[in-house]
């Protein structure tokens, strides 16, 4: 990677709930050369994702930065939500959009991982292109058992003890993933009815390990009373997002249900904008130059101010 080099950072934080918290996360990963693009919390899944951007080198001191002030503010044996976690700074990955390949946010992936375990104390797995075994390539294998599960398996089962650190898991901040992909897109879609058991299905139907969609992970969950398809897209070049809706929508019939309205959860890349494309109308309020990674980098966001 040279200096012109742009890469983007994602972690998600185990706090959806605390603004407070988050902000402070937020503010220890101010760092020059490095711009904020997003952040948001969801009180449902009880989880925050920050997006964040820039030179490699300083994209990934924000990203340890941030890893870092998680691991004081958030104590995970009081945490609970819908979504799967591990750690505090529960996934970090490195995601290349200009100038950079995969194989060189990778590296950065590990050194991110060591600088983690090294500053802080908190345990490292090592995922997606970063994966140190094929058994850690995908996230939901390294989560599998979530925080509780994994802190007593690490003692009586050699395999799943983390990649760097440990054998145990931090007290409070468990481990953080971190790793290398391509984009991701997380997208969640609402059911018109409360409807727990139809959206499990239709997730169940629709993602590939099942034999849905190729690269659509899914899961059916009640997120704040309302019944949720809560999805990532790890290939929309291969599986347009047009193409996700239209499944959905087909599935959605099969199982006497109705499609309400949906959500992003962080940005998207230009090349999965569809202008006017139905899957892109049911999400309220949405803005391309607020949404899409290229255009939020010529605008970004001004980093949380201390005590405000």
């Amino acid at each position: 990677m040279n200096s012109e080099s742009i890469i983007e950072c994602v972690p998600n934080f185990s706090e959806g709930t605390d603004p407070g918290k988050v902000s402070r996360i937020v503010q220890a990963m101010q760092v020059p050369g490095v711009s904020l693009l997003d952040w948001s919390l969801d009180t449902a899944h009880n989880r925050s994702v920050v997006t964040i951007a820039g030179q490699p080198e300083a994209v990934m001191e924000s990203a340890v930065r941030g890893a870092g002030k998680a691991a004081e503010l958030i104590d995970l044996t009081r945490q609970k939500g819908v979504h799967p976690r591990i750690g505090a700074a529960d996934v970090v990955p490195f995601i290349p959009v200009r100038g950079a390949t995969l194989a060189e946010c990778a590296l950065l992936a590990r050194q991110a991982g060591l600088h983690i375990w090294r500053r802080y104390g908190v345990p490292i797995y090592f995922y997606g292109a970063s994966a140190a075994r094929p058994d850690r390539v995908h996230l939901e294998d390294v989560r599998r058992g979530q925080f509780e599960g994994l802190r007593d398996a690490v003692h009586r089962d050699a395999s799943r003890r983390p990649d760097i650190g440990g054998p145990e898991l931090h007290e409070t901040a468990g481990a953080s993933v971190v790793g290398s992909r391509s984009f991701l897109i997380a997208y969640n879609v609402h059911l018109r009815h409360p409807d727990i058991t139809a959206a499990r299905a239709i997730a169940r139907d629709i993602r590939a390990s099942n034999g849905g969609l190729h690269g659509v992970k899914a899961l059916g969950v009640l997120a704040n009373g309302r019944a949720q398809v809560s999805m990532n897209i790890t290939d929309h070049l291969t599986t347009p997002m047009t193409k996700v809706y239209v499944r959905l929508k087909e599935l959605a019939a099969r199982h006497s249900a109705e499609l309400d309205d949906s959500e992003l959860i962080g940005l998207i890349p230009e090349n999965s904008y569809e202008e006017g494309a139905e899957w892109i109308t049911r999400i309220p309020n949405f803005t391309p130059e607020l949404k899409v990674v290229e255009r939020r980098l010529e605008n970004p966001l001004d980093w949380p101010v201390a005590g405000v």
